[in-house]
């Protein structure tokens, strides 16, 4: 692997797959004695980023209203 010239690293799919590493996982770089390590986080008891924004956007639609009119609305028709 190569760092760029921003600092990135592109993590081959089979050691991403290996480490359960999706697009949006969290890592933490750890330094010790016997070089540099990363480490997947996982995710606290709130669950990840994604369980969090559903949690928070569950029930703002107004009671009722069909797929179709939830969908018109955020295009704005």
């Amino acid at each position: 692997m190569r760092i760029t010239s921003k600092g990135q690293v592109t993590i081959p799919v089979e050691i991403r797959e290996k480490a359960g590493l999706l697009p949006g996982s969290e890592i933490e770089i750890v330094f010790d004695d016997d070089g540099v390590h990363i480490v997947r986080v996982e995710p606290g008891p709130g669950g990840g980023r994604g369980r969090r924004i559903v949690r928070q956007l569950r029930g703002t639609a107004p009671p009722g209203m069909s797929t179709d009119e939830i969908m018109a609305l955020t295009r704005g028709e």
